[in-house]
């Protein structure tokens, strides 16, 4: 819960100075005037004394005790505002909610109007120092990152457009006018577009929640985040198997990455879980780890390559790099391998067209591809879907299918094995 102080502005003025309510709470910080100023000599600094934080009970300030009911009344109020709030909206307010609150509680102002570009800066803001409500969890850099790149996309639709974006402009005329803005303008792909617009649906309900838009036109089924299968690839396990024998000992730079990259391949964790395996989190032949994106607790067996990997390191895995460099690393290994020379295509919708690229199989593998081979090679070795999916964490079956990559004639052979294994009927 929050809590409540009062500090000097500055406390070694030798007149009088100002008096400012501190409020804390959940990584946030407000500094509200009080309107009330005194001489530092005549404030209480000694935390044993019950007047602390108030007014020095002498003779040289005879309306100490009116003076102290006025501080009272004022941290009175701010706690019922802050009280209030939680109670009606059920959460904490924002920073400058609080002080909207209090300017009306205290001073009789009316509180402050955002605009919606305002509101997203802010929230912006907030983000970088406070929890997730919806996770529990501190937002990533990389979310932070994807919120500031849609805003910004946001902007330059309005100064393109010039047309004024705010909270009542919101509905189904700005929307499929602002997908026609970053599919032909912009000429951004399919999912980036759906990703701007999820981000702003965040945007609308956080200020929804806070009583500071009314619109909900955004709510609208139409108003919906688009979005297109992507072509990604995974590693088969002959290519993990050449991947694995790979000599990289003259480079130890890339023998590193190549076998943290392995591990993420037979355990299907994320990067930033994976790395974080020590001996002290394997029990009898198991992983135990609960993972940071999602706070689950995952067991998962441990795979022959993966024992062989920590054995060579003595327990302890090397010590992670940047996602990006892991990933120029991964193409500068994977380019020395026979297999991964091989040529794919790639179809993405990009500025409302279909395009499809072709690429050498090397040329696409990134650190995610661990956990895409992960879940794809044990589908194909038969394991349920229900198995996989407590460890890569998808909810639906629906996501996971779409997950996993696989062909039509790998499929065909699954059913075939299906069939193989499981009919015991005599056909003469």
């Amino acid at each position: 819960m929050a809590k409540f102080r009062f500090n000097l502005r500055d406390a070694s003025s030798p007149g009088e100075t100002a008096i400012h309510l501190i409020v804390r709470w959940s990584n946030n910080k407000l500094v509200f005037p009080t309107g009330l100023s005194i001489p530092p000599k005549h404030w209480e600094t000694d935390k044993k004394k019950d007047n602390f934080q108030r007014a020095k009970r002498v003779k040289q300030f005879p309306t100490f005790p009116e003076f102290n009911t006025r501080l009272d009344n004022i941290e009175e109020k701010a706690k019922n505002a802050f009280r209030r709030y939680v109670n009606d909206k059920n959460h904490e307010p924002a920073v400058e909610v609080l002080r909207d609150l209090l300017n009306k509680d205290l001073n009789g102002k009316a509180a402050v109007q955002f605009n919606l570009f305002e509101f997203i800066e802010q929230y912006i803001e907030e983000a970088k120092i406070k929890t997730n409500q919806n996770t529990g969890r501190t937002f990533s850099r990389n979310t932070i990152k994807l919120y500031r790149n849609s805003f910004n996309h946001l902007k330059a639709y309005s100064t393109h457009k010039r047309k004024n974006v705010d909270f009542d402009t919101i509905d189904l005329d700005f929307y499929q006018d602002l997908i026609e803005y970053l599919t032909k303008t912009k000429g951004l792909a399919t999912n980036t577009i759906g990703g701007i617009i999820k981000d702003l649906k965040t945007f609308l309900n956080e200020a929804t929640e806070r009583g500071i838009n009314k619109n909900l036109s955004y709510k609208s089924k139409r108003f919906r985040v688009i979005s297109e299968e992507a072509d990604s690839i995974y590693l088969t396990e002959d290519e993990l198997d050449e991947l694995y024998h790979l000599d990289l000992k003259g480079g130890p730079r890339l023998e590193k990455v190549r076998d943290l990259f392995l591990v993420g391949c037979y355990t299907g964790l994320r990067y930033s879980d994976f790395t974080e395996i020590t001996q002290e989190k394997i029990k009898s032949g198991f992983i135990h780890i609960t993972t940071k994106k999602t706070d689950e607790k995952v067991v998962i067996p441990l795979h022959p390559v993966v024992t062989a990997i920590l054995k060579k390191y003595k327990g302890h895995l090397p010590q992670a790099i940047s996602n990006q460099k892991m990933n120029d690393y991964l193409k500068e290994i994977a380019k020395l391998t026979e297999s991964l020379q091989a040529k794919t295509s790639q179809k993405t919708t990009k500025g409302g067209m279909t395009v499809i690229a072709n690429y050498k199989k090397y040329e696409l593998i990134s650190s995610h591809t661990a956990r895409r081979s992960f879940a794809t090679n044990a589908y194909l070795q038969g394991v349920p879907s229900f198995v996989i999916m407590g460890v890569t964490g998808h909810k639906t079956e629906k996501a996971f299918n779409k997950y996993i990559k696989i062909t039509s004639s790998e499929k065909a052979k699954i059913l075939q094995l299906h069939w193989q294994g499981q009919n015991k009927l005599k056909v003469v």
